[in-house]
Order: structure tokens, then C-alpha cells, then sequence
């Protein structure tokens, strides 16, 4: 859906509308996302599809579940997370030339998909499961391999010194049937460069952890500014037991969006090496849009994304004042009859047994009232939908 045609950076006719933007985001005390952005900055895609960008490599995806040594088992998911990095967060930037405003997903959008290829067959569900505070939930599994992914999050965006600051809320937990074992994972904040010269792209600040109910934990630092190698997009992260992060098993190094380098601490040795740039994605197979459910993400947004990439704002204001209006109406009606949204894959619960233990010896917060409960999927919901 996402298109070359979107443009890049500011277009000369533009300077004007790009500068009263700025000023109105460094004013703006709510929520960014609810701001209406300049034509050329908008995306034609929504936010309920990130989710795909987890498991674009579906074989790295399932390769921790042949593993039967859990440290190497451990290191097998930290470079599976590893190699998502670049496609959530830059990908969009080498496409369109910069990094666009998605669509913001209404209460019930769907996201449906797999991916075919020697790893079998993974399959995708993303929901907005919340509006009030925007909240995707997310499932991607592989049956044959015994493998699936699950979470949920939303996004609080703040703005100084010229750079949005983006702090991502909630989590998700990878579990591996034939060990029994979670893996919780943490999610990096992130800032948005390049608003001056009107073409932003992503960086990476701060840590993130991924722990896991066999003992062990990564922890990985990210550096916008290359203090690590020198070069944006770096990283450091360290694989130790837990108890003894001073003390880690392997280590890896480099750029999330180019290559980086494993290595075992003890001898010293490389053992394995990743080229992001050169790593060849699987494309997601969805139903072709007629075919796919009213409230499925291209379906429901094909006449704003038409607009968008006509580059007619008149036409895209007017198709999305269509649903937001169709929303407004479906909301009071559920309120006037005591009722609310039921969401077709994920449940909403207080608590979470697993998620709350391994965020306890992270020392986090689930943040369960920041994103309106714990989400999890639902396999019974999930059957009933099919």
C-alpha cells in the first residue's frame, strides 16, 4: 500500500505549511498523533500494520525452537529481534524517503496475513483493540515449528529541541512450545530526526531488554549518535545468566540497519554475522481487498490512500471525515445501549502470571492502565472468527 509516489521531503511549494506544522507541534501540550500533518508528510499506510514488521524473516522467526542449548537458544532470539529493528524502524524511511504519519487505526481495524516459505507457513492478526489510548494487539505464529509471538502497545510522542520523542508502551512475549519458554521483550524508545530539513527518519535511544523463563537475559543499548562504532543506527548488546550481566556469554555489535557481529566472550571468536542491508524480507500475502472483512485495514482505508497518493487533500480529508464520522456514531450508540466493542482476537484481563513475573525481575511496569488493560489473544476467539 505504501508508495514511492508519497514523496520525499518538503517540496518547495510546501515550506510554508511544513513551518506552521512545526510551530504547531512545539506548542501542543496533547496527544502528536491526533495533529493533522502537511500532505506530503502523510502515509497511506495505517499504524494497525507495523505489526508485520516482527516476522519479515520468518525462518529467523522459528530458528530458536530447533535450538536445544537454552543459552544458545537465548542468543537465537536476541538476533531474531535484532534483525527486526531495521525493517520497523527504517525501512519506511529508505522507501518513501522519509519517515511518514501513519493512519491512525480506528477501534476494531484488522491486519491479516502469512508468510510462505521454508519456515512453513507463519501467520499474522493485528487488532486495535483501543482508541482511548490508541492500542495495537498483535499475534504472529508458526504451528509447525511451535512458535508465536504476542503483545500489544501504543505510544505516547512528546516534542523539544526540534525532535520527537517517542516513548512505545506495552511489550511482547515470543513463547517456544517444545521448551515451554517465554520471552519477554521490552520496546526502545525512539526519537524522529530530520523535522528541520522536512525528512524524518527514526533513531534509537536508550536500553531494551528481552528475558526469558530459562535464566537468561540481553540487554541491548542503542546509540543515535554512533559513541559505540562511529556510525548512526548503533548498537551494543550483551547475552549473560541472570545475576551476571557482568559477566555475558556472547556479545553482539554493529548497526541495526547494516551488518553486526556475534561473539562468544569467553573465546573471543565471531560466530555468526548479520547484513541487515542485504537480508531478503518474505512478502505478506493478504486477500485481496474486495474479498477482505469491512473492518480490515486496506479495505476500509482504500479511498484515503487513494487521496494520499494523488497528493488530493481535499479528497483525503473528506474520506477520512467518512469513517472518524461512522466511528463518533458507532461509539454513542454503544454507549447509549451499556454496550462495548468486542474485539475479534484479543481479550482484555487485569493481570498476566508470565508477563507480570518477567517484568518483575526487570524491575518494569506492566503499565496496564496506559494501555486500557493486558491484552492477550484469543485461540477460541480466533476459531470463531475463521
Amino acid at each position: 500500500m505504501s508508495s514511492s509516489t508519497e514523496g520525499s521531503a518538503v517540496p518547495a511549494s510546501a515550506k510554508g505549511s511544513w513551518s506552521s506544522f512545526l510551530k504547531s507541534i512545539a506548542s501542543f501540550n496533547g496527544d502528536l498523533s491526533s495533529l493533522t500533518a502537511p500532505a506530503f508528510i502523510l502515509s497511506s499506510t495505517s499504524l494497525v500494520e507495523f505489526s508485520t514488521y516482527w516476522a519479515e524473516h520468518p525462518s529467523i522467526f522459528i530458528a530458536p525452537a530447533a535450538e536445544k542449548d537454552p543459552a544458545k537458544r537465548a542468543l537465537l532470539v536476541l538476533k531474531w529481534f535484532l534483525s527486526t529493528l531495521k525493517q520497523q524502524y527504517s525501512t519506511r524511511n529508505e522507501k518513501l524517503g522519509s519517515e511518514k504519519k501513519p493512519l491512525n487505526p480506528f477501534l476494531g481495524e484488522l491486519f491479516l496475513g502469512r508468510w510462505v516459505d521454508g519456515a512453513g507457513e507463519t501467520q499474522l492478526v493485528s487488532e486495535q483493540v483501543s482508541h482511548h489510548p490508541p492500542v495495537t494487539a498483535y499475534c504472529i505464529w508458526n504451528s509447525e515449528h511451535g512458535v508465536r509471538l504476542q503483545g500489544y502497545n501504543g505510544q505516547k510522542a512528546s516534542f523539544s529541541s526540534m525532535t520527537i520523542n517517542v516513548k512505545q508502551i506495552g511489550h511482547a512475549i515470543l513463547h517456544i512450545d517444545e521448551f515451554d519458554e517465554d520471552y519477554l521483550i521490552t520496546l526502545p524508545p525512539l526519537h524522529i530526526e530530520g523535522l528541520y530539513s522536512g525528512a524524518p527518519f527514526v533513531e534509537l535511544n536508550g536500553d531494551t531488554y528481552i528475558t526469558s523463563t530459562s535464566g537468561y537475559t540481553s540487554r541491548i543499548k542503542y546509540s543515535g549518535r554512533g559513541w559505540v562504532s562511529g556510525k548512526k543506527n548503533s548498537f551494543n548488546a550483551s547475552l549473560y545468566h541472570d545475576g551476571k550481566e557482568k559477566e555475558p556469554l556472547y556479545t553482539v555489535d554493529g548497526q541495526w540497519t547494516g551488518s553486526f557481529s556475534i561473539k562468544d566472550t569467553k573465546t573471543k571468536a565471531t560466530l555468526d554475522t548479520y547484513d541487515a542491508a542485504k537480508s531478503k524480507t518474505t512478502s505478506l500475502t493478504i486477500a485481496p481487498v474486495d474479498e477482505q472483512d469491512p473492518l480490515e485495514s486496506r479495505r476500509a482505508w482504500q479511498k484515503v490512500a487513494a487521496a494520499i497518493q494523488k497528493g488530493d487533500m481535499d479528497a483525503t480529508s473528506r474520506e477520512k471525515t467518512v469513517i472518524e464520522q461512522s466511528q463518533r456514531e458507532l461509539r454513542n450508540k454503544e454507549k447509549a445501549e451499556g454496550k462495548e466493542w468486542n474485539r475479534r482476537f484479543f481479550v482484555k484481563t487485569d493481570s498476566h502470571a508470565t508477563l507480570e513475573k518477567l517484568a518483575k525481575k526487570l524491575g518494569v511496569s506492566v503499565d496496564g492502565d496506559k494501555t486500557n488493560g493486558v491484552w492477550t489473544f484469543s485461540s477460541e476467539k480466533a476459531s470463531v472468527a475463521k
